[in-house]
Order: C-alpha cells, then structure tokens, then sequence
C-alpha cells in the first residue's frame, strides 16, 4: 500500500485546461488503432505527452517581502537590463529582466512572483517566432500583467512561442495575488518574461533551471549583490 500511495502522491493532477486536448489526443488514438494497429501505441505515448504537458503540481513557495519567485518552469534565457513593453506602463527606461523559455517538457501553468494587486493586464497579438529568441518579447502574441505591492510594480509577460498558439490569463484587473498563485497558462511551448524594479538583484543566470513558484529568481530592498554564474 505505501508503494501504491507514494506512487498516487507523486502523480501532478492535470489542470482543467487540459480536458479537452487530453480527449482530443485519446479520440484520435483509438480511431488511428482502427485504421492501424502500430499507430495505436504511437497515438497512446502522444496521449501521456498531452497528459503531462498539462500537470499542475503543487509547489512549495518561499515567503518573503524581498523575495521574487519564478513565474514559470523552465531555462532562463535572458537576465539583463531591457526596456519593458510600453503597454505595461512601466517607463521607458531599462529595467532587470529575466526571460524563462519554456519547453514542451516544462509544465507550463504559470504563478506570480510576488504578492501584490493586479494593476493591469494588456493582451497585444503578434507573430509566433521561437520564444527562445530575445525579439520574441517584442513581435511574438503577448498578455502582460503588472503586480504592485507596496514595495514595487512588477511586470510578468507571457510570450507565446513557435507552435503555442493560445495564452490563458485566470487573473482580473484588481484581484489579489500571493506569491506563487497561478495566473495563468501558455499551450505548447513559450516564454514568461519578469520585469524588476529598480534596486532588485537578479540572483539566477543564463541556462539557470527555474521551477515556478518555488525558486527565487531575485531579491530586491537588499544589500546583496547580483551573483554570479558559471558552468560545470
């Protein structure tokens, strides 16, 4: 029996956003079984990917006033001084950002990275380059939010990728988040870019592994300096 429960406690239940793919993939591997027996098996693995894509696991957040935790699962691609969207309201000088890109392996059911009130939420179309390039912030389908708390305004984007094709918010203008609260969700492959304010220090690098709601990407109202990275 403890095996069975480890097991049981150790499988991420799949979000409700799921549902419908996790079924299209099934209804389409039992007719493709149909028409051929080996393409049951291939369309059957296809059907777990889907399932897995969509997990939602629970996550064990830091709490701390000074704290930012990852918004999303994932690589950082990007940590360096960048202008934020303008649609954010953030100024147009370079703010600390950190870019997180997503693969089709990543759980992609994004969290806040600090308590705060939703201030704003500005959804802009675009194109679907790689979201693992840095002009994908700027051309690619985007929804960003804007959490203030008393510290600080932050800015979160998700950035729709090369086969993600649909950005789902679960937030609203003027609600209430506690760091690592899922806000929202990317289909397939994307990027969640982080804007800090002044004075913050980023404490990952490039390639850094992050884990949404549970690694703490910066600090800020600290006197600790940025780190630094290398590879081993």
């Amino acid at each position: 029996m403890s095996v069975i429960k480890s097991i049981r406690d150790n499988i991420a239940p799949v979000h409700p956003e799921g549902y419908l793919y996790i079924g299209g993939f099934a209804v389409a591997t039992l007719f493709l079984g149909w028409l051929w027996g080996p393409l049951f098996w291939i369309g059957l693995i296809a059907t777990g990917w889907c399932a897995y894509f969509f997990r939602d696991p629970q996550r064990v957040t830091p709490l701390g006033a000074d704290l930012v935790v990852s918004p999303a699962d994932g690589r950082v691609c990007y940590a360096a001084p960048a202008v934020p969207p303008a649609d954010l309201g953030l100024g147009d000088q370079p703010l600390a950002r950190v870019s997180i890109f997503m693969s089709v392996f990543d759980c992609h059911v994004n969290r806040a990275p600090v308590e705060g009130r939703v201030a704003r939420i500005a959804y802009r179309p675009g194109a679907f380059v790689n979201a693992d390039l840095d002009k994908a912030s700027e051309d690619n389908e985007r929804n960003g939010i804007v959490i203030e708390n008393a510290a600080a305004a932050f800015g979160v984007v998700q950035i729709a990728g090369l086969i993600a094709r649909r950005i789902v918010c679960f937030t609203h203008d003027g609600a209430r988040l506690a760091a690592g609260d899922r806000f929202g969700l990317i289909r397939f492959g994307s990027r969640v870019d982080v804007y800090l304010p002044a004075g913050a220090h980023v404490l990952v690098g490039l390639d850094s592994r992050c884990v949404a709601g549970e690694t703490v990407i910066a600090q800020f109202g600290s006197a600790e300096p940025g780190r630094q990275f290398r590879k081993s």
